[in-house]
């Protein structure tokens, strides 16, 4: 059968738990079918009438009928037109966060902040995509008093996309850097698609926290009345780094009811993404002791700036992602870092297009600067350049290696591209 959104938004309320893969379909839930270059949900609506879906929506004519089959053009389309028009039953702040470096980091820090005075719902994880972003709305419950909403993108067109259903009424963008050249074109086709939100957000009147730090966003938000800024200097929240061994330490200058923040990351480049949670909790009236407590009990996982002690070594695991500009702060931050035997293993940096060669022969360049104890480089265009260094074609062989060092007293930054899965190289080791 067909059926129209308001229909279909009926039995979500209902039954308000969205599911797109059939192994970890439950009872009760709505299947999507959706289908990509590799696979093809449509093929798994009987299954999923089998484990008892109430309602599953395809977008091909099945074999079979079944009164749950809901019929679409479209499943995608469809998921996001329901997410959409949950979106606009709530009067509540909806934050949209997007950025080259660091935004899931923000979007945490930020998350932790708000949930301390209310109830918020968040992007989980890094669902931050076509698919992530609506199944992120459909689990925003009635109970809400703010969502944090993370939107990544690696082409023109795709923040303007999310902007459409999500409805954003304040924004941050929190950086722009060398990270999915090969989609945006080079680094003025990625200040133009984040800076989809800001348009978003001029023509509808809404609010963006900015790092007054960064001229660039200062042009990018021209025409947006309401702003609040933080920074170094010249803002609204005003902090500075008072220590980073081995975690970073805020003194936040503005307000300083807020005081002094000891938090769980590594890396001076943390900075900014502090600033931006005090900025957003101090504007949402936020407590100040509430806003200090929630980020220095705020500790990093997944592979984003982990300090992990293993044996007599320390391991600073970053492997979630890389582009030219966090694998240079990276770098910078790890040259300051408290430590003996200092090593580098990196994975090489993924969507670079034609400027890959050039990226990360300027890596090693820069890495060619300081003495390090070793230099392991993983994968990708690191094997097409000429270099003095270790490689390995992939994490897998570069653990291998690893397991047979029996390293000790080391300190060892691994930093690489997601599909690099540099976390590999310690994994064994971690269990062992």
């Amino acid at each position: 059968m067909s059926t129209s959104i308001e229909k279909l938004y009926h039995i979500y309320l209902e039954h308000p738990f969205v599911q797109t893969d059939t192994r970890k379909l439950c009872a009760g839930e709505l299947f999507f079918a959706l289908k990509g270059a590799n696979f093809n949900g449509n093929l798994f609506a009987a299954e999923a009438l089998e484990r008892g879906a109430i309602a599953v929506i395809v977008d091909e004519d099945t074999p079979f009928q079944d009164d749950r089959i809901i019929r679409t053009n479209n499943v995608l389309e469809t998921l996001q037109e329901l997410a959409g028009y949950h979106r606009r039953q709530f009067k509540i702040p909806f934050l949209a966060i997007t950025g080259s470096n660091g935004k899931t980091t923000t979007k945490e820090l930020i998350h932790a902040v708000l949930s301390s005075r209310f109830k918020t719902y968040t992007t989980e994880g890094n669902l931050n995509n076509h698919i992530g972003i609506p199944l992120t709305l459909l689990k925003i419950r009635k109970d809400a008093e703010i969502a944090v909403v993370e939107m990544g993108a690696n082409h023109q067109q795709e923040i303007a996309g999310y902007c459409r259903y999500v409805q954003p009424t304040h924004g941050l963008i929190n950086n722009i850097g060398k990270a999915h050249l090969e989609g945006f074109g080079g680094i003025e086709g990625v200040k133009k698609g984040k800076g989809e939100l800001y348009d978003n957000l001029r023509n509808s009147g809404g609010c963006i926290f900015i790092n007054s730090d960064l001229d660039y966003l200062e042009d990018m938000s021209r025409g947006i009345e309401k702003r609040y800024r933080y920074g170094t200097g010249d803002a609204d929240i005003i902090g500075s780094i008072l220590s980073n061994q081995p975690f970073l330490t805020v003194q936040i200058k503005q307000p300083e009811s807020v005081g002094t923040i000891h938090t769980h990351l590594v890396g001076d480049y943390n900075l900014p993404n502090v600033l931006a949670a005090v900025a957003v909790g101090t504007y949402f009236n936020v407590p100040a002791e509430k806003i200090r407590e929630a980020l220095e009990a705020y500790t990093p996982s997944n592979s984003r700036s982990q300090l992990i002690h293993w044996n007599s070594n320390e391991i600073i695991l970053d492997a979630y992602n890389a582009n030219p500009s966090s694998m240079k702060a990276a770098i910078q931050n790890f040259v300051h870092y408290p430590g003996r035997n200092k090593i580098l293993m990196l994975g090489a940096m993924a969507e670079l297009g034609d400027e890959s060669i050039a990226e990360h022969r300027q890596l090693v360049e820069l890495i060619g600067q300081i003495k390090w104890s070793e230099v392991v480089l993983v994968g990708g265009d690191f094997g097409n350049i000429d270099h003095p260094y270790m490689y390995f074609p992939d994490s897998d062989l570069a653990a291998q290696w690893f397991e047979k060092q029996h390293m000790k007293d080391s300190t060892i930054l691994i930093k690489g591209s997601r599909s690099g899965k540099m976390e590999k190289i310690i994994r064994s080791c971690l269990l062992s």
